[in-house]
């Protein structure tokens, strides 16, 4: 398995996503490394490539071009176009908004070349452009693995490609998110909001949403490289709730657990989400959800939470306050269970290895 640079250094969904698929794919007897794009890599070891993140292609292209493997990808195809058109601050922002989300997940790749010293270990990026790379990707991939049927049919629109393809669903680990736990007074009855600190994340909004009210919210996760200064803008808005809005660093998932038994409310108000890793997590151990209703949400959580426009304040509001006041859909806790654990994501990705060694010994 090979993804980003910052796998670890910048926790993230995929980080989760990977490092469950790994352990899970291991419990079936399958030999897995997890590998960063920066590392070198003795390619005759494997006998199939996972990459991570299509949204990063000059991350893949050098592995595909040195590698000569079989490969399949875990697109995590995410849009963030209209957070980067609508909602970037400076010069950037300025840029954005003459560009399209290929011109500018381009410009992007550059600049982490030159602030967080993320190589492009690709001259054919550089060449090719965004576009055209992911394109280039797709076509030559074994399968594409999507987290839903609709963030395949959103990139097979954007990019005029059907490359073959099974969905593999984002998840939780049951073994871990354990209804046994004993959940932490400490957050009883408050609203969570759990993930990096950026601006795509809307945490922001999030603050000014509850800042107005009589609720507690927990706002807990690392703020991303380059975003301290939105960090510090989420602070200075929660000073105004006088101490029922707080900030904590990373928390590791055991801890989380307790938190999230203890808590009422999940929101994750993105600019878009194919899933919402946290809130998997979350409602499975009984909180009551709130998310965006830009991207694949609806495919995971139906009518068993509360969707919210990140750009209204008031809707994301008005969502909280209503998951605080409504009861827990013991529902949605099985729907989770039946389709949604990373038991049943392994055996889904072991089928489409399976799938994509066949097709390349045939």
């Amino acid at each position: 398995m090979i993804s980003r640079a910052t796998l670890y250094s910048s926790v993230g969904g995929d980080t989760i996503q990977i490092l469950n698929t790994a352990k899970y794919l291991r419990h079936l007897n399958i030999e897995v490394d997890i590998l960063t794009t920066d590392v070198k890599i003795n390619y005759d070891e494997y006998d199939l490539i996972h990459f991570f993140n299509i949204i990063r292609p000059a991350d893949i292209l050098p592995h595909i071009e040195l590698s000569g493997k079989p490969f399949v990808v875990s697109t995590i195809y995410v849009d963030y176009s209209e957070y980067e058109k609508q909602n970037r601050k400076g010069l950037p922002g300025f840029a954005f908004r003459f560009l399209s989300l290929d011109q500018i997940e381009y410009v992007k790749a550059l600049a982490r070349r030159f602030v967080n010293g993320e190589r492009i270990r690709s001259r054919n990026y550089l060449l090719r452009g965004h576009r055209k790379s992911i394109q280039y990707i797709a076509r030559r991939s074994s399968l594409l693995l999507p987290n839903s049927e609709n963030e395949y049919r959103r990139f097979r629109e954007n990019y005029a490609v059907s490359p073959p393809y099974a969905v593999i669903p984002n998840a939780i680990d049951t073994k871990l998110f354990d209804l046994r736990s004993t959940p932490d007074p400490e957050f009883t009855g408050h609203v969570l909001s759990v993930a990096r600190v950026e601006g795509r994340k809307n945490q922001l909004n999030v603050v000014k949403a509850v800042a107005d009210t009589r609720l507690r919210l927990d706002v807990i996760g690392n703020y991303s490289p380059n975003h301290r200064k939105y960090y510090d803008a989420c602070r200075t808005e929660g000073d105004r709730a006088e101490g029922r809005i707080r900030f904590f660093p990373h928390v590791d998932q055991e801890k989380l657990v307790r938190i999230y038994q203890a808590a009422r409310v999940h929101v994750l108000a993105s600019w878009f989400e194919t899933t919402g890793l946290t809130t998997l997590e979350a409602a499975l151990l009984g909180c009551n959800i709130v998310i965006t209703n830009k991207g694949d949400t609806v495919e995971y959580f139906r009518d068993f939470c509360y969707y919210c426009d990140p750009a209204d304040v008031l809707s994301i509001r008005t969502a909280i306050e209503k998951a605080h006041r409504d009861p827990f859909p013991e529902a949605l806790r099985k729907h989770i269970l039946n389709h949604y654990t990373w038991e049943i994501a392994a055996r889904k990705t072991l089928k489409a290895y399976k799938s994509a060694l066949d097709e390349n010994s045939a």
